[in-house]
């Protein structure tokens, strides 16, 4: 897959390095993982902290949601 450079909100998450997006979802969901941002009543959500809010722009996002909301932050 083709490498594209993160946003600097995303940045923060991923690197600055341009990585491929199966690679931004994986370090995303482990940031998720590590900060335990998983809704515990659903674990298809995800709770959003000030990092994460910068990037998706809510509190709370769905896992299909997310891929979305990633994409504008990647060129």
């Amino acid at each position: 897959m083709k490498a594209l450079k993160p946003s600097p909100a995303l940045a923060v998450i991923v690197g600055t390095e341009p990585l491929p997006r199966t690679e931004v979802t994986k370090r995303i969901w482990d940031y998720i993982k590590q900060h335990n941002l998983q809704n515990p009543a659903n674990k298809r959500n995800i709770l959003c902290d000030q990092t994460l809010k910068a990037v998706m722009g809510k509190d709370e996002v769905t896992m299909f949601e997310m891929t979305g909301l990633v994409g504008k932050h990647l060129a």
